[in-house]
């Protein structure tokens, strides 16, 4: 890193990109639901606040045990639903919860701002993978409806983005992990899993990240790079 905080650029690096609110909005259409149902729910006693913390909790313990997708939140909404009323769903119940996530199954992949553009130009200059997290079948719909998929010499899709992901990730492609650059939005699964195994990282802030994958960043650490925005990955890159 140059003294004014950008990038060498002359030599070729491995850039890997997450997907999920990094390269198109993912997050805010769960958001969108969970705001229909816990307004559907109309809790007696507790507030929005103390209901999300229940379903925060679910939220947390299924994606250990079942991971993440579409259908393991809907899971979440049923058994949340359940915990809070103390007894199981209905039928209609049900029906309610999969007619409040029809979003999530229709929602179309739309890039950010500046993502087709900068991928366009980074493309031409350095190796691309992307890794991304979540259900096999669920993220191959994304990644092959966002139309940039051609600019990655490889796409994985993994159950979890930790340490020992990024050091297979490594191996896999054989680079050296102290050139390399993982950029992504989320603390817990981009950033600090990645430095942990020796890479650097770009950290791009996603008011809309999902509040599972936050965690404190240590900002006195050198390799991390912090961006506003996508396209200012051309300013360092």
């Amino acid at each position: 890193m140059t003294a004014d905080g950008t990038v060498a650029r002359r030599q070729a690096k491995v850039l890997i990109f997450d997907a999920d609110d990094t390269l198109w909005e993912n997050n805010v259409v769960f958001e969108r639901v969970i705001d229909d149902f816990l307004s559907w729910l109309d809790h007696p006693t507790l507030d929005r606040v103390a209901l999300r913390a229940v379903l925060d909790d679910i939220e947390r313990a299924n994606a250990v045990a079942h991971g993440y997708g579409s259908k393991v939140f809907l899971r979440s909404l049923g058994e949340c639903l359940e915990r809070l009323r103390a007894r199981p769903a209905t039928e209609a119940e049900r029906l309610e919860i999969d007619r409040l996530a029809v979003a999530l199954v229709e929602h179309r992949v739309e890039l950010m701002p500046g993502v087709a553009e900068a991928l366009d130009d980074l493309a031409s200059r350095h190796e691309l993978l992307l890794l991304t997290k979540g259900d096999r079948e669920e993220q191959q719909r994304k990644l092959d409806a966002c139309g940039v998929l051609h600019h990655f010499g490889a796409a994985h899709i993994v159950r979890e983005k930790n340490a020992e992901t990024y050091r297979w990730l490594v191996r896999e492609h054989g680079f050296d992990p102290s050139t390399a650059w993982m950029i992504g939005n989320s603390p817990k699964s981009d950033i600090l899993p990645a430095r942990a195994a020796g890479l650097n990282v770009v950290f791009i802030p996603n008011e809309n990240t999902w509040v599972l994958e936050d965690d404190e960043l240590d900002p006195t650490d050198g390799g991390v790079l912090r961006l506003a925005a996508f396209r200012d990955l051309l300013r360092h890159f």
